[in-house]
């Protein structure tokens, strides 16, 4: 769904945690670069700001950010940040996230502390499709998995209300409320 869709009010983090699924931004390969090391292309940075601004504009400022320490998601993280500006929290880099599963990605976030109560993790396909379909309960938005489901480009973001602590998100206990694909 487009930045400009029409999406239900600004996101309520007063209550619940929020999870926030990121796929990274249009990647290059050039010629004689591994995967890991893939950087953005130029569309990638031009669109990467969109997802934060898109966050700025929901009201959503995550307490915690997970990435990926492949080359393409560091940069769209720092994209993401940029839009963010004082209030975006230092990114912690882990590279569990990379080549992972829906299974270890997952991991990576029940080990989230309680305190933190937004938080973002950007990762790569095709796990951020994989999860969100994993954790996505019954009273989600169905438009939003609908689409999410469908197809999941690049910079296309997830947000998630969760319920209970973090280390116990398994499986369809996150209410999905938004999956955009963010474009300036």
């Amino acid at each position: 769904m487009p930045a400009d869709a029409a999406t239900p009010d600004r996101i309520d983090t007063s209550g619940d945690k929020t999870l926030i699924l990121l796929r990274h931004a249009k990647s290059d390969w050039p010629d004689g670069v591994n995967d890991h090391d893939r950087p953005l292309g130029g569309r990638g940075h031009r669109e990467a700001p969109a997802a934060g601004q898109w966050l700025v504009n929901q009201g959503v400022y995550p307490d915690m950010i997970l990435c990926s320490d492949a080359v393409r998601t560091r940069q769209t993280c720092t994209w993401v940040c940029g839009e963010l500006g004082e209030k975006a929290p230092t990114p912690y880099l882990d590279s569990r996230l990379y080549e992972a599963d829906a299974t270890r990605a997952l991991a990576v976030i029940n080990e989230t502390e309680e305190r933190v109560r937004s938080l973002m993790v950007i990762g790569h396909m095709p796990w951020v499709q994989d999860l969100g379909m994993r954790i996505a309960s019954v009273d989600s938005d169905e438009e939003a998995v609908v689409s999410m489901a469908e197809r999941y480009p690049t910079l296309g973001l997830q947000v998630f209300t969760v319920p209970g602590e973090w280390a116990s998100l398994d499986g369809r206990d996150a209410r999905m409320t938004h999956f955009v694909v963010p474009r300036p």
